[in-house]
């Protein structure tokens, strides 16, 4: 029984190689959402557009490595290396960033000063907007994933 259950179960391994491209294609993902994200704003210069792409794709390599790369070192080694583990993963940290982003880290730092309905708005709208980030995220997450890891048999 047990060793028909390890049958079933499906490992993923990946190298190092795999792991930087991965980052590297996140970011370059991140870099083409960050250019679009400029000409929808009315931006046609090509040296504007191409730095965009620049910035979007190296702040993204930082930020993934930073925030999601220990996170998904401690999901690795304890086995959690599917999909649905990555794209949780990238909506997640993409979620709190964001929207603490848009809070004053929740609240953290000094904020303006404001009445309780303005904070409660400020709350619900960073994270009405962090959770479309946190959707488009964990996308990008997926297709990390699937350029990182292989199945082993």
């Amino acid at each position: 029984m047990a060793d028909e259950a390890l049958r079933l179960t499906r490992r993923y391994e990946t190298t190092l190689d795999r792991a930087g491209l991965a980052i590297a294609a996140g970011g370059a993902l991140v870099g083409v959402l960050t250019t679009i994200l400029v000409l929808v704003g009315g931006q046609r210069d090509p040296i504007s557009l191409a730095l965009a792409f620049v910035l979007g794709t190296v702040f993204a390599v930082i930020g993934i490595t930073a925030v999601a790369g220990p996170a998904w070192l401690a999901m690795h080694l304890a086995g959690y290396r599917g999909p649905a583990q990555a794209a949780l993963l990238a909506a997640i940290c993409s979620l709190v960033v964001f929207a603490a982003g848009q809070t004053y880290g929740f609240g953290l730092f000094d904020m303006p000063v404001t009445d309780t309905r303005t904070l409660i708005f400020r709350y619900v709208s960073a994270f009405a907007t962090a959770t479309v980030l946190a959707l488009v995220a964990a996308l990008i997450g997926v297709v990390m994933w699937r350029l990182a890891y292989r199945r082993v048999r």
